[in-house]
């Protein structure tokens, strides 16, 4: 994530943690809406999240994939390859366009620095275990944070959906920045009912959310964020698109942030790769052959 300042970056892991979730497949949902109780409502996402937070920490199935990131005023496509030693990426495009020669030559220098300098690597996956630890804190506490409703049945192409809403539990207390967040957002959930996976989830700050009293930042009321899920093979659910609209301040200083995420072309990787030989296999495809599919 580009943004540093952890009063921004305690929203982060709720935005993201269903990247690295799957439902279980326990037990069977009800087959109509009557026969789901509040309480076995509460209880089946009880059971899910349990399952996710498992989940979240196996680290046996890595895979590469494309993510297009536009924002107000940038959009760039990259090459992702998830490893034992974090994430590496190729940058492909910048506003739908092709890198030019000039740019290329940097990426591939930048790729080779990296390939040359361990350290960079380590000092990079140290920040996205700083995430992955954030985004556990957060799921940890969703059982307790949130009271859930099942809402009704849907259909989709895919089957039938389930639909939860889910809004702040007044007895949850949160006891730190990661989780203060969670006692303003509402929102719903869409479950595959057949997979039992989450589909969709959106979410909105009902309210101001004031970190450190207001010194260290803000949240505006407002603020959402939207997020699709689906099976992109070998009964892996990933992320396929995210969109976040956010605005607030971070110490003195106002910020907005308004982003889209797509990711495509998801594929799996051999468990225990390492970032060494992901970077020699960013390098041995062209540029224009990892964009197009060509």
């Amino acid at each position: 994530m580009p943004v540093k300042l952890v009063v921004v970056r305690s929203l982060i892991p709720f935005v993201c943690l269903l990247s690295f979730s799957v439902l279980s497949p326990a037990q069977p949902l009800a087959a109509s809406p009557d026969a789901i109780s509040p309480a076995q409502a509460q209880s089946l996402v009880d059971r899910a999240l349990a399952a996710e937070l498992r989940e979240a920490q196996d680290s046996n199935h890595p895979m590469r994939f494309l993510m297009r990131k536009t924002s107000p005023r940038l959009t760039t496509t990259k090459e992702i390859y998830e490893t034992r030693d974090g994430a590496v990426a190729r940058l492909l495009s910048i506003n739908g366009q092709p890198l030019s020669q000039a740019d290329e030559q940097k990426e591939l220098a930048r790729l080779d620095a990296l390939l040359h300098d361990p350290s960079r690597q380590r000092h990079r996956k140290q920040s996205g275990d700083e995430d992955t630890r954030r985004a556990l804190k957060v799921l940890r506490a969703l059982p307790a944070a949130f009271l859930y409703q099942y809402v009704e049945s849907t259909h989709s192409s895919s089957g039938k959906l389930e639909k939860f809403s889910f809004k702040p539990n007044p007895r949850f207390a949160s006891q730190d920045l990661e989780t203060q967040v969670l006692t303003a957002m509402t929102g719903c959930i869409w479950i595959d009912a057949t997979h039992q996976r989450v589909t969709r989830l959106e979410g909105r700050l009902q309210q101001d959310v004031n970190f450190g009293w207001g010194i260290l930042g803000r949240l505006n009321r407002g603020g959402w964020i939207a997020m699709d899920q689906a099976d992109v093979g070998g009964n892996q659910w990933r992320i396929v698109r995210f969109q976040m609209s956010m605005s607030g301040r971070v110490l003195f200083k106002n910020k907005s942030f308004d982003t889209t995420e797509e990711q495509t072309r998801y594929a799996p990787l051999p468990t225990g790769i390492g970032y060494v030989q992901a970077i020699q296999m960013l390098r041995a495809t062209p540029a224009n052959i990892a964009y197009t599919g060509r």
